[in-house]
């Protein structure tokens, strides 16, 4: 059986199209549940989920609290709640295929060896891409990723975006849960709890795939492309590495460190050739990215 978790707070505009992609699915209704854990919601997100349920009387729906405040707790929340041995992490802003569970499904029961996987994420703009967008500020930005048309394992350092992600529930046995020191906390921006997952199942020799049919599309509003919340994600990100890093030991957070330069090399190669091509916005971009991603990797 599969369970989605739906970690939401204050998105209440975006929650029943979500739920009603979800309901769409071709999987059999038997062979899922849905659960939703409001983390602290103040909106109406609570009606919102009274109403689908009453519409979708066959469909095992179930409306959870989480009242410490942050995605990793509200994560956790989903883990000891399910009743299924596949968990699908979806986001609360984006909206599904109506084979996307059948994908997960199917992929899982015909390879009882991998651990965990991932699909495609897909952006969907309320608005328009910017000129400035390129690969690197679209993953950031929008969560986007693929990586073609055929199963295989995430590239060396990669693993699947937290917003579509699936897990065999054993996993959590063996690892444990996700670490409440990291990850969004009501409208804060930190993260690296997923890859502190990813890097304990690692560890462990777990196996991690890439599945090109289960797409989620993110619904990105032009808060998202704006300044503001380019500048508090990126400076975030730097110290959420620093928080993960550190916790395991300062030799990680010194390696973490080296790879920071190694990336600010890549970058500065980026803006010549973003300059040359006549788009400087785009490596512009880049420097202020790399800018604040090292300067949360140093903050003390």
């Amino acid at each position: 059986m599969i369970t989605v978790i739906i970690c939401t707070y204050n998105r209440e505009k975006y929650i029943r199209p979500l739920l009603d992609s979800l309901a769409a699915n071709d999987l059999p209704k038997s062979d899922y549940e849905i659960l939703l854990v409001d983390n602290n919601c103040t909106d109406g997100t609570r009606a919102v989920c009274g109403e689908f349920a009453k519409a979708n009387p066959g469909l095992t729906f179930r409306y959870l609290t989480e009242p410490e405040q942050g995605l990793s707790a509200a994560r956790n929340k989903g883990i000891r709640e399910a009743h299924g041995d596949i968990l699908v992490y979806v986001d609360d802003d984006a909206l599904v295929d109506s084979h996307y569970l059948r994908d997960y499904a199917g992929f899982f029961a015909s390879h009882p060896k991998v651990m965990a996987a991932g699909g495609p994420i897909i952006p969907l703009y309320e608005t328009h891409e910017p000129d400035w967008m390129t690969p690197y500020t679209k993953a950031l930005l929008t969560g986007w990723m693929d990586y073609g048309n055929h199963v295989c394992h995430y590239p060396k350092g990669r693993y699947p975006g937290g917003g579509n992600a699936a897990y065999r529930k054993e996993v959590f046995e063996q690892v444990g849960l996700f670490n409440t020191a990291l990850g969004r906390k009501g409208n804060g921006l930190m993260g690296s709890e997923e890859k502190d997952i990813f890097d304990k199942m690692h560890a462990c020799g777990m196996e991690v795939a890439y599945l090109p049919q289960p797409v989620l599309h993110h619904i990105i509003p032009q808060a998202k492309l704006e300044e503001p919340y380019f500048n508090r994600l990126t400076l975030q990100i730097g110290q959420s590495e620093r928080m993960r890093t550190l916790a395991i030991s300062k030799g990680k957070y010194y390696k973490r460190l080296l790879s920071e330069a190694v990336k600010w090399a890549g970058t500065l190669v980026l803006l010549c050739g973003y300059t040359l091509r006549f788009q400087p916005q785009k490596g512009i971009k880049l420097i202020r990215f790399r800018r604040n991603v090292s300067k949360g990797l140093l903050a003390q």
